[in-house]
């Protein structure tokens, strides 16, 4: 989980998961392949390449929409958090799906073209002025390529080399490409024979990712207005950040300090600390992230930090920014001065005043 470009450290959690999915796509793929044609209502069997490319473009397509539900599902739900610590393994081997699905849609259709099967492919429909029978397969191929550039891009040493900024906006083009898919099946395949399975699918997996993407976007915007904004403390330099009373053991409140810095103060073992709210993967939400031994687990990537100091444990190497605090009483009484990250700060002991 380090941003430094090193091998990827596989663990026991990264096996099950890839395991588990490679099983799952697997057995979609033989379901479909080998057992779907037997309640398959055609007086001539589809051929055997088509049926293989619809079941590589429609697991590319399942893929994609579970891909973009883990991320407000978990938000609503952190039992759902495991799979988000491993999502990008799920995007890489969706372009892998959907890159096996384009290879039997140029095997197909092309092979025998007299031009360029690539050329054939951006010729054979140029009808770009009309809804009906619009030229579907540009659709497909602008997802693709931007399937690819996500999954190339993965790694960490990217997000290294790029910037954490550049990096995310990056990979927010995977809504981009989810829409191009939708628009590549809506007037591709969904306009040939009815087929309601298809189309209830297609239907489905647009609502429930609208659906949920909007339930979590309202959600987090309460959360946003109902978040505190530190008041000035009688003592100079200091702000009022709340009671201790009002946070519950191993959780943080969030302290709204300016529009693009907010602090995470926790309790924990009778004690608090303040760290800033913003994971340095991804700038993750810390604040609502769970504590373990003395140290925060984001709840975007899995990244730990120890409280007292802002460190990622043994061999990481990331830092974030900590903050001081005091009691006066039982009220919070929070440094709005960022210390460089990493920097030691002795955890302040509930019941006493410092």
């Amino acid at each position: 989980m380090s941003v430094q470009y090193m091998p990827v450290i596989w663990n026991r959690n990264k096996m099950i998961y890839d395991a588990v999915l490679l099983i799952a796509v697997a057995l979609y793929l033989y379901i479909f392949i080998y057992v779907g044609p037997f309640f398959e209502d055609v007086s001539k069997p589809v051929d055997g390449a088509i049926l293989r490319m619809r079941a590589f473009g429609s697991c590319a397509f399942l893929m994609l929409t579970i891909i973009l539900c883990i991320g407000p599902l978990a938000r609503l739900d952190r039992r759902f958090l495991p799979l988000l610590y491993n999502r990008r393994h799920f995007g890489v081997m969706t372009a892998g799906i959907a890159a096996v699905h384009a290879n039997y849609v140029l095997g197909w259709y092309f092979s025998f073209s007299p031009t360029d099967k690539y050329a054939a492919l951006l010729s054979s429909n140029t009808s770009y002025t009309q809804i009906i029978g619009f030229p579907f397969e540009a659709f497909g191929i602008a997802a693709f390529l931007i399937l690819l550039v996500l999954a190339a891009t993965s790694h960490d040493f990217w997000l290294s080399f790029l910037g954490a900024p550049i990096w995310k906006a990056l990979h927010m083009f995977i809504y981009a490409a989810y829409t191009f898919v939708v628009l590549h099946v809506a007037l591709g395949a969904l306009q040939g024979p009815a087929d309601p399975v298809f189309t209830g699918l297609v239907a489905a997996s647009v609502v429930l990712v609208s659906g949920l993407h909007f339930t979590t976007g309202r959600m987090e915007a309460l959360q946003e207005r109902g978040k505190e904004t530190a008041q000035a403390a009688p003592e100079d330099g200091w702000l009022v950040a709340g009671d201790v009373e009002e946070i519950d053991d191993k959780c943080a409140k969030v302290v709204t300090l300016s529009e693009d810095e907010r602090v995470a103060i926790f309790k924990y073992d009778g004690k608090l600390s303040a760290i800033t709210n913003a994971c340095a993967h991804q700038n993750g939400p810390l604040g609502e992230g769970k504590v373990l031994w003395g140290c925060i687990t984001c709840p975007w990537h899995g990244y730990q930090y120890n409280l007292a100091d802002g460190r990622a444990p043994a061999p990481f190497t990331e830092k974030i920014a900590t903050y001081r605090l005091k009691l006066d009483g039982s009220t919070i009484l929070l440094d709005p001065t960022a210390l460089p990250p990493g920097t030691y700060v002795e955890p302040v002991t509930i019941g006493d005043e410092t």
